[in-house]
């Protein structure tokens, strides 16, 4: 049994694998075939309407077509400075916990990918001016143990998590001064890719929404059901109950340099697991030429549970600096 399921895992490891590399084929000479005919009648980066029309291109002017490569969550290379480390990885489920330790340093770097390009648009009737988007996601992190020189300085884990994304343009007055930007469905996948004992896995359907105004502020959430799965097969049953089952993020625009960002996780049960995350933005080389650059130095202070799915149910508290590519 142990061996069946060990192949399924690293098959769907591969299957997410093979899948991203497919949208990236076929994503980017879509996107160099693009823009050679571009005319430049239109600059789908002018940032026309609010910032979370310009991020989703809810807007004929943002629009920058089908198959292009954008950014999604920040691409991110930090140093991470915590209070702890989870050496070995535990889940309720048999057979998914870790039998012996690892000799894991508590400090360590973090590495995030993360890419979207969108499918299709139109797929609905809107306001005139306004669309739709269907939208393919993928963000990879991973923690390096960069100061564990004994072990040779090992990936401790990478998650994966492909995302396909509907997003619908709303407009709708909500108080403060915030308009409702969008509403969206998301089916979201995250798997570390790693056999048993250490495979974390699970399946989410996630309801969003957005809202913004005039000085770039935004508020989205997030509230989301996991999907159903085997219980054989299932590496981690109670993993809402630590990541959580809502989210709820932040972003205030200081003045052109600095961005503050907070973002709260909670498994909205009694016991309230959870996370919350504090950011901090700071916009290096800003010119009337390069308003807009999308280079930030970035600080970071996590806490609670689920910086990763192996560690899923394992609390820390983390600051994180470095650098990070947002909205390019």
């Amino acid at each position: 049994m142990r061996s069946r399921l060990t192949h399924h895992k690293l098959s769907l490891g591969w299957a997410v694998r093979y899948a991203v590399w497919l949208v990236l084929a076929i994503a980017m000479p879509l996107t160099a075939q693009a823009a050679e005919v571009d005319t430049g009648a239109r600059d789908c980066k002018t940032r026309a309407g609010s910032t979370l029309s310009h991020f989703w291109e809810l807007s004929t002017a943002n629009d920058c077509d089908t198959f292009r490569l954008r950014g999604y969550k920040p691409v991110s290379v930090m140093g991470v400075f915590s209070d702890g480390v989870n050496k070995q990885p535990l889940s309720t489920a048999a057979n998914r916990s870790a039998t012996t330790s690892q000799d894991y340093q508590r400090h360590e770097g973090l590495l995030q990918l993360s890419i979207r390009t969108k499918l299709a648009t139109g797929l609905l009737p809107a306001d005139p001016g306004r669309t739709d988007g269907l939208w393919f996601g993928y963000t990879q992190k991973s923690f390096w143990q960069v100061f564990s020189r004994g072990l040779s300085r090992p990936f401790r884990t990478t998650d994966h998590e492909p995302e396909l994304a509907y997003i619908y343009p709303v407009e709708a007055a909500v108080g403060m001064g915030f308009t409702a930007r969008y509403a969206g469905l998301s089916l979201n996948h995250q798997s570390n890719g790693q056999a048993a004992p250490y495979s974390r896995s699970w399946n989410r359907m996630i309801l969003m929404a957005g809202a913004d105004r005039a000085d770039g502020s935004q508020l989205n959430v997030r509230i989301w059901k996991r999907m159903s799965e085997n219980p054989s097969s299932d590496d981690n049953p109670d993993i809402a109950n630590y990541i959580g089952r809502a989210e709820l993020s932040a972003l205030w625009p200081v003045n052109p340099k600095n961005s503050l960002g907070l973002s709260v996780r909670h498994n909205l049960r009694r016991e309230g697991h959870g996370s919350g995350t504090v950011d901090w933005y700071i916009r290096p080389g800003v010119t009337l030429s390069n308003p807009n650059a999308g280079l930030r130095y970035h600080l970071q202070l996590f806490s609670g549970h689920g910086d990763s799915l192996a560690s899923y149910n394992f609390k820390r508290t983390s600051l994180r600096f470095g650098v990070s590519l947002v909205d390019w």
